[in-house]
């Protein structure tokens, strides 16, 4: 009795502490500091999203999860505490697939497999003046995956994900202005 309660104990602090350097983690402190754009796209908007290309349809279809973040990093403490988050993210559960280290500045494709299926990408690029993570949630294939790390395609969907929502085409059906004036 004694051995599976602290078996059961256990498993509980396991995995209290394995969520901790999670993506929901890093997303939620930091989506509230200043000058972050943060952005997680319901899955019924996903669609929208393939429209930017072909590739990123095909790639879209099969998300369940998608956010993007985008914060300053303008000084070197605040980059290399962003690069050690990350690093904790990524740690021993994801397969780096792409890294580029400069100095301070990253370029880091992380991916996490089952079986033969990707299951989880992470983008993360830091510049030393601003930096940015992607992340898919789905079911993906490995090639197509690294096809796209290798043409910067991520970056690509990135830049289309801010100016579609900046753009305001993901609020399909919402005026500006008075809806109740009448005509």
């Amino acid at each position: 009795m004694i051995k599976r309660t602290l078996f059961i104990c256990s498993l509980v602090l396991l995995a209290s502490c394995s969520t901790y350097n999670s993506i929901d983690t890093f997303y939620n402190a930091h989506k509230e500091d200043n000058h972050v754009t943060a952005v997680r796209v319901p899955r019924f908007m996903l669609s929208l999203i393939g429209n930017i290309s072909p590739e990123m349809k095909s790639l879209v279809g099969n998300t369940r999860d998608l956010r993007y973040m985008s914060f300053p990093s303008t000084t070197a403490e605040k980059s290399e505490f962003l690069n050690k988050q990350m690093n904790g993210i990524t740690g021993n559960s994801f397969i780096e697939v792409y890294r580029k280290n400069d100095e301070l500045k990253r370029n880091v494709v992380s991916i996490r497999e089952k079986r033969d299926a990707v299951k989880e990408i992470l983008i993360y690029n830091n510049n030393n003046q601003n930096g940015s993570f992607l992340y898919f949630n789905g079911d993906f294939d490995p090639v197509k995956v690294r096809q796209m790390a290798q043409n910067e395609e991520f970056q690509k969907l990135g830049d289309g994900l801010i100016n579609q929502y900046q753009g305001g085409s993901f609020t399909p059906g919402i005026n500006e202005g008075n809806e109740n004036e009448e005509k």
